[in-house]
């Protein structure tokens, strides 16, 4: 299939759609999931056009995964989690709902359960308060 340039990631990498943002340089956008799985739950969006990893760029990628590295380690500390999960899901059998690619970096806490993936909203302020506190340690 084909990269759909309408996909709500494309329109918020386009300023089109608003976003909890954590940090931006010219290869991805940081911001935080409104669909959290877990306190924290983070997103990073390359900004190169792609369905996910499957077709995306080996370039973009190796551009990429030094940021979701240090976004994994900034929402660690922030949220004192037990450690990190990191998702990526490539097409819809198996669970990605945008296709544009970007990693999920969840906080895990022992004992506790993860969300279901994009099941409900979170709190705007609690969210705007963590981008901005995982902001402050990258």
């Amino acid at each position: 299939m084909a990269y759909d340039p309408t996909n709500i990631f494309a329109k918020i990498l386009k300023g089109e759609m608003p976003c909890h943002k954590v940090y931006e340089d010219e290869t991805a956008l940081v911001m935080m999931d409104i669909f959290p799985q877990a306190k924290g739950h983070t997103l990073i969006i390359p900004k190169a056009a792609s369905r996910n990893l499957l077709d995306a760029d080996p370039a973009a990628l190796s551009a990429v995964i030094p940021l979701v590295q240090r976004v994994a380690n900034a929402v660690k500390t922030v949220t004192n989690a037990d450690g990190i999960r990191l998702a990526q899901f490539n097409e819809a059998p198996a669970g990605q709902t945008v296709f544009h690619l970007h990693f999920h970096v969840i906080p895990a806490y022992e004992g506790q359960a993860l969300g279901a993936h994009a099941s409900g909203r979170g709190d705007d302020a609690e969210l705007a308060t963590l981008a901005a506190e995982v902001a402050a340690k990258l």
